[in-house]
């Protein structure tokens, strides 16, 4: 058997070895070529794949180390017999922590107590979960937005075009495909109150980057539409820019592996089902309250810290990938 690695997914390296025969490669370095005698593929987001990439070839799984999807092509993926496998829920609490850390930067900036404002969340899964019920447990009053999830479960959410002219501060924690690209428009953002916030840990392209430039909106960005090109004027606005590293805790990159080579055992029959990296602490999941989460959160998540390399012109995919990984702390 032979497996394809991304090279920059994190503790993987000879957990495989003893069962097949690995490769490793740069993210943006699969090429049809390199793929066409493999059985299995362990990708990131860099990774598009596709038809142009797997047409031909032996692949029989790809899994992702990955909350997101957007970069399979899942439609051709299942007409070709090709099974899928995603890491989603992984570094959920690492999004919220960054998501804990923009919350506690603008309450410094504008002075203002979590009562005191209205979050908007929009896309209610795995991350938006967390931020609904730590947001709530802060102080802040809470609206969600989930139409897959309202139609499913039939919750207490309401439409996106109820929520936007409600909220102080508006969330992005929704995949990306067809219903949510562009989801963000200049028709949306112009309902905004004067002065909103808009934080976008999701994905890039559900936020048009011109709306985000609205005069008076204030925006943290984690994905950025285009990346790993940025739009300069977007960086210069952005009173948080990170490099698509929001859920780059340890913990979660450790999940996220895990699932991964999980998932592949699971397929191939390996005896690798329960395999976690060794010497990663697992985080613990617990309660914290606003006054010790603005005493504590910058000593776990300092975003004028991480958004500096960035301002300063560095390169977006060289941060992401030599990024020092956080430790989840609650």
């Amino acid at each position: 058997m032979k497996v394809i690695i991304d090279s920059a997914i994190p503790f993987i390296e000879g957990v495989l070895e003893p069962f097949a025969e690995v490769v490793y490669a740069a993210g943006d370095s699969f090429t049809a070529e390199l793929v066409a005698d493999a059985d299995a593929l362990i990708v990131r987001t860099r990774t598009r794949c596709n038809r142009e990439l797997l047409a031909g070839s032996k692949v029989k799984f790809i899994a992702t180390a990955t909350i997101g999807f957007d970069h399979i092509d899942c439609a051709y993926c299942a007409e070709n017999g090709i099974a899928v496998a995603t890491a989603a829920g992984c570094n959920a609490r690492g999004v919220l922590q960054w998501v804990a850390a923009t919350l506690v930067k603008l309450a410094k900036r504008d002075n203002f107590q979590p009562s005191e404002r209205t979050l908007g969340v929009v896309g209610v899964g795995n991350v938006g979960s967390l931020v609904k019920h730590y947001a709530e447990s802060w102080g802040f009053k809470v609206l969600c937005s989930d139409p897959p999830r309202q139609q499913r479960e039939e919750l207490d959410f309401i439409t996106l075009e109820e929520l936007i002219p409600q909220v102080d501060i508006l969330t992005l924690h929704t995949p990306l495909d067809s219903t949510t690209r562009g989801m963000i428009s200049a028709e949306s953002i112009a309902c905004l109150r004067s002065g909103a916030v808009v934080i976008n840990a999701s994905r890039g392209e559900v936020a048009k980057t011109e709306a985000l430039l609205r005069e008076d909106l204030t925006v943290a960005i984690d994905v950025w539409e285009h990346e790993p090109k940025i739009d300069g004027r977007l960086l210069k606005k952005a009173v948080v820019a990170t490099p698509h590293i929001a859920g780059y805790s340890v913990q979660g990159k450790a999940n996220a592996t895990a699932l991964a080579v999980r998932a592949l055992a699971a397929f191939f029959n390996l005896p690798l089902e329960d395999w976690y990296p060794e010497g990663v602490v697992c985080s613990k999941p617990q309660e914290i309250d606003w006054q010790t989460l603005v005493a504590t959160i910058d000593d776990y998540c300092d975003l004028d810290a991480e958004s500096a390399p960035l301002k300063a012109g560095g390169d977006f995919e060289a941060l992401r990938n030599n990024y020092k990984l956080r430790n989840e702390y609650f």
